[in-house]
């Protein structure tokens, strides 16, 4: 691929966009090539029913700038007591697209996720009967178990059982991180997919302790080995459909970040698509960049093409220290540094 190149806007399969002054910064920042977005329910309180993910949606429209045509897909925050009949309603409401499951105390916001999955048998079932697809945060909460190895212990403990028994679930594997992740979707058919950030196709975990402790590159599922990288790199090499963008852009102020307890999350949100062609770039692929970041997601979602395309031009742009976040600022990814992609809208 030749640039400057032109593919369709993007769908981002996984965003978050936080609640109050923080979500008034975070619609002024979304490029305008990024058409959608799977919009994350993990608030304070969480979104855990359809009236409140409609209510969500209206104040996240309510901020975007004059002339936006940006479009958020919102989901359900499953909790142990998420009914068949919530299930239904969300549906039926032609706005919520997925329920998302935390394991309770997983990330972010996460206290009030699932602590059993075997109490949402028939939820589950609801879900595959009409069409509802289920997003995923891979990984155990077992304090005993090592931080890198959650996410593959998840796997076999857990969501292997919730996948057999429900043969027509669509199930997506959000933000994978591990070699065992990407063998665990290519094992499975159609109905299982997976999402992949930018920063864990750029980055193994070394980036988090170089030259010091990095706590703008702290995120979960955490960064992990080069072996693990190279894996995601042989999914997007590959071409499958079963692999999709999600950036899993999760701001945080920077005082919350650079402290005694740094939360974790990474902001991509302001270079998505540059950040990703990078990637793609690096790992010689770019034949896979569009279908990776503008159809495979909106297929496996049953959603039609956006309309409107972007440019990437090959063009170095230094990234800023830092964007506007609520009354503070955010560090976005590789902040001072330089870019060497520049996307920009057609129409």
């Amino acid at each position: 691929m030749a640039f400057p190149t032109t593919i369709n806007r993007i769908d981002d399969m996984h965003l978050h966009l936080r609640d109050g002054p923080i979500l008034a910064s975070l619609t002024k920042q979304i490029p305008s090539y990024v058409a959608r977005a799977i919009i994350m329910p993990n608030l304070k309180p969480p979104v855990v029913n359809t009236e409140q993910a409609l209510a969500y949606r209206d104040r996240i429209i309510a901020g975007l700038p004059e002339g936006s045509s940006f479009e958020p897909l919102m989901t359900l925050y499953m909790t142990d007591k998420t009914t068949p009949d919530e299930i239904v309603r969300a549906k039926e409401s032609g706005k919520v697209f997925a329920v998302k499951l935390y394991p309770a105390g997983a990330t972010t916001n996460s206290d009030s996720g699932v602590t059993d999955l075997k109490l949402l048998t028939k939820t589950f079932e609801k879900m595959a009967e009409v069409g509802m697809p289920l997003c995923v945060h891979s990984e155990v909460t077992d304090k005993t178990i090592d931080i890198f190895d959650r996410e593959k212990e998840f796997l076999g403990r857990h969501l292997k059982d919730v996948i057999e028994s429900n043969p027509n679930l669509k199930v997506i594997l959000e933000h994978i991180t591990t070699k065992e992740a990407a063998d665990f979707v290519n094992s499975y058919g159609p109905n299982v997919a997976a999402t992949i950030t930018c920063h864990h196709l750029l980055f193994n975990r070394n980036a988090i302790f170089e030259g010091g402790i990095r706590p703008h590159m702290y995120c979960l599922p955490i960064l992990k080995q080069e072996i693990d990288r190279q894996s995601l790199l042989g999914a997007i090499k590959s071409g499958s459909p079963k692999f999709f963008a999600g950036t899993d852009s999760a701001p945080h102020i920077q005082e919350r970040k650079e402290s005694s307890c740094g939360c974790a999350g990474v902001y991509t949100q302001h270079a998505a698509l540059e950040f990703y062609t990078k990637a793609f770039a690096e790992a010689d692929c770019l034949q896979h960049l569009e279908a990776f970041t503008s159809i495979n997601g909106a297929k496996f979602y049953g959603l039609p093409r956006v309309s409107g395309q972007v440019t990437i031009e090959a063009k170095d742009w230094v990234v800023p220290d830092s964007y506007p976040l609520g009354d503070s600022k955010v560090i976005p990814l590789m902040c001072g540094e330089t870019l060497p992609y520049k996307a920009k809208d057609q129409n």
